[in-house]
């Protein structure tokens, strides 16, 4: 067989900022000689494996006395046999510098496709600023003191309820592959599937067989930053950049419509709001937007595809000019022959009957979210010949 060198990247979470996600840091005490054990299920297999740390917002020098990863078993424990100690630069600690990521040392650790593997951090120094991603829907614990090397998880573990300081894992794989990035905001994160589940729609993807890198942010808008930073400004870090990129899928535009049609009057509205900065913005604006992100990866050789805007009606934040905005972003998508494919998730789960809703059995009781059967419908929607 001949052996294929490249990395591709099997998993993701988008790093934020600790104060850009939903709020969930904020239940945390300081990590301060802990230890942070993460579970994350990857999507192809390979023969190695790399794990990307970040500090990407940390305002200080992140330090990391001793990490571990293998295979993960139910209740935070580590399967016998399969612990690999990671080393950066040759080193069991490393110190990451403010504002950088650190990949790890290849390790031999043979994966299966759909592998859940436990990597444990051990924080020996206070962090000040913990890049994240909010919320996790994988759970994670803090555990006191360094504990990278149990291979049970001890009784006073306390739940670590955000992505913390952990943004991809790369293989390399027995035969040429390439990863979908999905770029996202919460419909791509899976909010409103059932956390430990892998019922989001990228995982249900990967599940056809696909490497796939889930970069979707709760919140996150495609023009303006707010709940993380913005679809454009973040695009090359957190698609271009990715080993062994072979396409991407933007799933944005949502609370773009959302937020710059919500009533600016509204006292109840207010709050919610002051999460995200930044003047409404106009379809042609969201449609510019959607061009830049087109030109950015076709001058890499990329395709792109896309998703059309789901319905609202029925949630707080939809309203005639969100729903007028949405038909009129819908169309251009469908019939502009702009993107290289689309993925119609519109037409998925819209109600025949009342075309601006959500069916009553896909949506996770917000008349926005999906449930897992939505996500299912979403995945089953899509046509995996775009991808082979």
């Amino acid at each position: 067989m001949t052996e294929i060198n490249e990395w591709v990247r099997t998993w993701g979470a988008a790093p934020q900022a600790p104060d850009a996600g939903l709020g969930s840091l904020q239940e945390v005490s300081p990590l301060i000689d802990v230890t942070l054990r993460q579970v994350v299920r990857i999507s192809g297999g390979g023969r190695r494996v790399r794990v990307r740390l970040t500090n990407e917002y940390g305002t200080t020098p992140l330090n990391v006395g001793a990490a571990q990863v293998g295979l993960a078993i139910p209740g935070g424990g580590v399967e016998q046999g399969s612990t690999r100690v990671l080393t950066f630069a040759g080193r069991a600690a490393v110190t990451v510098p403010a504002g950088a990521p650190i990949l790890s040392d290849p390790i031999d650790l043979p994966l299966p496709a759909l592998a859940k593997l436990s990597i444990s951090l051990y924080l020996p120094e206070l962090v000040e600023s913990c890049t994240c991603h909010d919320p996790s829907l994988e759970s994670g614990w803090i555990i006191a003191g360094n504990a990278v090397a149990e291979t049970t998880l001890p009784e006073k573990a306390e739940p670590l309820p955000v992505r913390a300081l952990l943004s991809a894992v790369d293989v390399q794989p027995d035969a040429a592959a390439s990863s979908i990035v999905v770029l996202g905001d919460s419909l791509a994160d899976g909010f409103g599937s059932t956390p430990d589940a892998n019922r989001s729609w990228p995982e249900l993807l990967a599940e056809q067989g696909f490497y796939v890198c889930n970069q979707g942010i709760s919140g996150n808008r495609m023009l303006n930053d707010g709940l993380g930073t913005s679809g454009l400004a973040r695009f090359d870090r957190d698609v271009l950049a990715t080993p062994g990129l072979g396409c991407v899928v933007v799933s944005l535009g949502h609370n773009d419509i959302s937020i710059s049609n919500a009533p600016r009057d509204d006292e109840a509205m207010a709050g919610f709001l002051a999460m995200f900065p930044g003047e409404p913005v106009t379809t042609d604006d969201i449609l510019a937007g959607y061009q830049q992100l087109i030109a950015r990866a076709h001058d890499r050789d990329v395709k792109i595809y896309v998703t059309t805007v789901t319905p609202d009606e029925g949630s707080e934040m939809h309203t005639a000019g969100s729903e007028s905005a949405r038909q009129t972003i819908n169309n251009w998508i469908r019939t502009s022959g702009a993107f290289d494919g689309v993925l119609d998730f519109d037409a998925a789960w819209r109600d025949p009957a009342r075309p601006s809703r959500i069916r009553d059995d896909l949506h996770a009781g917000d008349h926005l979210h999906g449930n897992d059967a939505g996500h299912q419908v979403l995945a089953g929607s899509i046509d995996p010949s775009l991808f082979r």
